[in-house]
């Protein structure tokens, strides 16, 4: 599962401003790449049936321990919202003690400027 491409479950309306999150995650271990691993199904179904979510897209590098997400939503809200809900909040608590290094990055963008390319996302996380 090396990427998982751009998914859109909701379409934002035109001229629309979403609220554009990027992480990054380097896990301890290889054990704790695998446990993201196992858990990251669960949290992309529970990112395409959220409310306000415009798209998401995850890019991992088991091997190197690294993994980058990247998500647009209809507002700081709805992702606050899918944070504390569903697969997500047991599993960023079940992962926790297993990350090494983390970065987050939120950021306005236009709607039709979705989806936001890897390397604006690299470059904000830096």
């Amino acid at each position: 599962m090396p990427t998982l491409p751009w998914t859109v479950p909701n379409s934002p309306p035109a001229g629309a401003e979403a609220h554009v999150f990027a992480s990054r995650f380097e896990t301890r271990t290889l054990w704790g790449a695998l446990r993201f691993l196992v858990r990251t199904p669960a949290v992309r179904r529970q990112a395409g049936r959220a409310p306000g979510a415009y798209g998401a897209a995850l890019r991992a590098q088991p091997l190197r321990r690294t993994f980058r997400t990247l998500s647009a939503w209809e507002s700081a809200a709805a992702l606050k919202e899918f944070a504390r809900s569903g697969a997500h909040r047991p599993t960023s608590r079940a992962l926790a003690d297993q990350m090494r290094d983390v970065r987050f990055a939120t950021w306005q963008a236009c709607a039709g400027e979705l989806p936001v390319s890897w390397e604006e996302a690299t470059r904000r996380l830096t």
